[in-house]
């Protein structure tokens, strides 16, 4: 197999949103190919507040990232995991992606 960089798929709350761009940035900036949430939905978005729909889309479509990468790095400040987090780490243990973690869980 030819040598290509590590694909890194990250996962976490839409809260550490800067955290995640943080480490975006670090891992890029160290060769590494990283995927990401495509949205983080806040209250001022001038678009407006996402659909069940586009959720539901947008939650399958990290999955289908989580296919490509090599491993999993859940940002998680102060350990903080929540709801959609833990079904993308329970995906990515189920299809045998490694996962680690920014912070402690």
């Amino acid at each position: 197999m030819p040598d290509r960089p590590e694909i890194v798929c990250l996962c976490g709350s839409a809260r550490f949103a800067d955290e995640m761009s943080a480490v975006n940035r670090d891992l890029a900036l160290a060769g590494v190919i990283v995927v990401a949430p495509a949205v983080f939905p806040s209250a001022d978005d001038a678009s407006g507040p996402l659909t069940d729909e586009q959720r539901t889309a947008l939650g399958s479509l990290h999955l289908r990232k989580i296919d490509l990468a090599d491993r999993v790095l859940v940002v998680n400040p102060g350990g903080y995991v929540g709801e959609s987090t833990s079904r993308e780490i329970a995906y990515a243990r189920a299809t045998g992606t490694p996962v680690s973690f920014t912070d402690p869980v």
